[in-house]
């Protein structure tokens, strides 16, 4: 018996009337069935977006031959689209520096399935975490940084990303600033964790200012990396009410569950292609 194959469709275009019925008649055309179909409308931009899961039952399907057929559709509707196969695992290149709760968690549903990637290595500027990335079998690439090789890190980790040939980047606490150059190659694939519910409390310490000013709320805020530091497009973000009996270090552990838990499940919006980018915001099918 043959097992369906099952594949996610993605569509950005002008929005116009019948989008979604020229698409579905084509897949029904095609003898394919629709699982899944999700789509929005932006009446600011006029931009569409869709994003449909379909199956194929007969062991036939070819993704040539549906690109070939679906041209004519794409062409006319001036459409940015793009098909994946669900057998197919993203590459998820994973940065880390010495805060150990993001990459602990990400490994952990790598491990269990619940992320459907694969990780090529756990790249870091210290050693700290190697223990931890080797436990779960993932090799670990060891890249220094100093004020003085800031250049040559950057080159080195950029030679990784071309190595594993790396379908996304994430930074789970990668306390390191990427070039704007590097940032701007990784457009649209490279993931943030911020310590905060942006923009309040940015750099060092900030659970701690957050202490001294009393919030009442804190978060945290995945995002896609630009040259514009941490004011990428939000992919998802947390919050926790608090209040004054929470020490620096209360607030501190609470921000570590934030920050794994948006981290997890921005990733698995981008992993399972629920993430759109529109303009400097982001529509995400969850």
């Amino acid at each position: 018996m043959t097992l369906p194959r099952r594949f996610t469709l993605t569509v950005t275009c002008p929005d116009r009337v019948g989008i979604v019925a020229d698409v579905s008649g084509y897949l029904r055309d095609s003898g394919l069935f629709v699982e899944e179909s999700t789509q929005f409308g932006d009446l600011n931009t006029g931009q569409f977006f869709m994003r449909m899961v379909f199956t194929s039952n007969d062991g036939t399907f070819s993704s040539g031959r549906f690109a070939e057929g679906f041209a004519a559709i794409a062409h006319r509707l001036h459409m940015v689209w793009e098909l994946f196969d669900d057998d197919v695992r993203p590459r998820v290149l994973i940065l880390v520096s010495k805060h150990d709760h993001c990459l602990n968690d990400l490994l952990y549903r790598y491990r269990t399935g619940a992320l459907r990637m694969n990780i090529p290595a756990v790249v870091s500027n210290h050693m700290d975490l190697a223990p931890l990335a080797q436990a779960h079998n993932v090799p670990f690439r060891h890249i220094p940084v100093t004020n003085n090789t800031k250049a040559d890190a950057e080159a080195r980790l950029k030679e990784v990303i071309v190595d594993t040939n790396a379908d996304l980047v994430v930074l789970a606490r990668y306390m390191q600033i990427l070039s704007p150059e590097l940032s701007r190659e990784l457009a649209g694939r490279c993931i943030n964790i911020h310590h905060s519910f942006l923009p309040s409390f940015k750099g060092a310490r900030p659970y701690h200012k957050a202490y001294e000013r009393g919030v009442k709320l804190i978060g945290a805020t995945a995002h896609y990396v630009t040259d514009d530091l941490d004011e990428g497009p939000i992919i998802d973000q947390s919050v926790e009410r608090v209040d004054h009996k929470q020490s620096p270090k209360d607030l501190t552990a609470v921000g570590r569950d934030l920050e794994s838990q948006t981290l997890a499940r921005a990733l698995r919006y981008h992993l399972e292609h629920r993430v759109f980018l529109n303009g400097l915001k982001t529509v995400v099918f969850r």
